[in-house]
């Protein structure tokens, strides 16, 4: 704890302080709160996509023999080529919000190659298209998770440090200023009576 000064300034600049804390502290509370509830709201969303992601792959499970066709489904018959992000604010946090992607189909001879590609290629576009939403809440969520860490050690400093260390400050220069001004008042009354007694 700093040391501080027993003055008049001093108490006006703590009693400041304390009003600031005080002013302050309910915003981070309420900030901590929302960044709770989003951090919640993310990971529903991400519990959302694993489940939509396990009920694709279990509608693949019926296409596995068919992706074993040999020189029909090609590694490189699908490419992502731009994800679709934007810039999203919330309790102050820019987070990435996902909004799509673009793919490159790699072009096949329509008349040589099997019915079942086309759909196929539409189902692994499915797929990436959750992996990577997926991937972007969980960027959100760290985002969000950060900042809560942030505000908590705020509210926490404010609540258990600052207020009450501000408080004390307050109340300890109260004393010293009030014991020299009763100091004071003796003193002048004993200098009274002094004078008083030499008049006499």
């Amino acid at each position: 704890m700093a040391k501080i000064k027993l003055t008049k300034n001093e108490l006006k600049k703590q009693k400041d302080s304390l009003k600031m804390y005080k002013r302050y502290l309910p915003t981070l509370m309420l900030k901590k709160q929302q960044l709770q509830g989003e951090i919640r709201t993310t990971e529903l969303r991400i519990k959302d996509l694993r489940a939509e992601k396990e009920e694709l792959d279990e509608a693949f499970k019926n296409w596995v023999g068919v992706f074993g066709e040999k020189g029909i489904f090609t590694p490189g018959i699908l490419r992502i080529s731009r994800i679709k992000t934007t810039q999203g604010n919330i309790a102050g946090v820019a987070i990435p919000i996902f909004q799509g992607a673009e793919f490159i189909t790699a072009p096949y001879d329509l008349a040589r190659t099997p019915l079942w590609l086309d759909v196929a290629v539409e189902k692994m576009k499915q797929v990436i298209l959750l992996d990577l939403e997926a991937q972007i809440v969980e960027e959100q969520r760290r985002r969000l998770d950060h900042e809560l860490r942030v505000t908590t050690q705020r509210v926490n400093l404010f609540e258990k440090i600052k207020i009450p260390e501000t408080r004390g400050n307050i109340k300890k220069i109260q004393v010293y200023l009030g014991d020299q001004q009763t100091s004071a008042v003796v003193r002048g009354k004993i200098a009274k009576s002094g004078l008083e007694r030499a008049a006499n």
